[in-house]
């Protein structure tokens, strides 16, 4: 079960600022996409994600994303985020982290994870020794899988002693 214990867990991605990142030793990102990033399905404007993105490379904080949305959808962003990445990236497996940690350059103590799901994000980046931010979702999506997922993920984090409940709760994309 520690596999799937994130070490932070924070309302909102831009939570991650230049400081909270140095009091945890940390000098990169492997950020996740869909309902991390940008909610799902989304196409829409995110000028203050990208603003994010960039002020933190500005700090020399280098990101990468590894996102399961398509390759499409991850080339469609990918330029406007400004860094580096792939879709389809079949998390949680570890070899996927690797290549991300070594695209970066980094040992993987030095890098956060950061998703909105345990079973991909969380325990893909704890396989593979990095720090683990879980954020809250963007959206509700409300696929069903989803639904069940989030449900599990509940229980999960409440066994930690976390009653991690949204709270703002979005609706949005289908």
């Amino acid at each position: 079960m520690s596999l799937l214990r994130p070490d932070d867990l924070i309302a909102h991605v831009s939570q991650i600022t230049p400081e909270f990142l140095a009091a945890r030793g940390l000098r990169g990102l492997v950020l996740d996409l869909d309902n991390t990033l940008i909610p799902y399905k989304s196409y829409e404007d995110a000028a203050e994600i990208i603003a994010w993105a960039a002020d933190l490379r500005g700090a020399g904080i280098r990101l990468y994303l590894l996102s399961n949305a398509t390759a499409k959808r991850a080339a469609f962003w990918l330029p406007k985020l400004g860094f580096d990445g792939v879709g389809m990236a079949g998390k949680p497996n570890p070899r996927a982290f690797r290549r991300a940690l070594e695209v970066l350059g980094l040992p993987a103590p030095q890098v956060a994870m950061v998703g909105d799901q345990l079973f991909t994000d969380v325990l893909g980046g704890n396989l593979a020794g990095m720090h683990t931010v879980l954020v809250e979702p963007l959206i509700d999506n409300a696929l069903p899988h989803t639904r069940l997922t989030r449900r599990l993920e509940r229980q999960v984090l409440g066994r930690y002693g976390h009653d991690w409940q949204p709270r703002h709760p979005r609706k949005g994309a289908g």
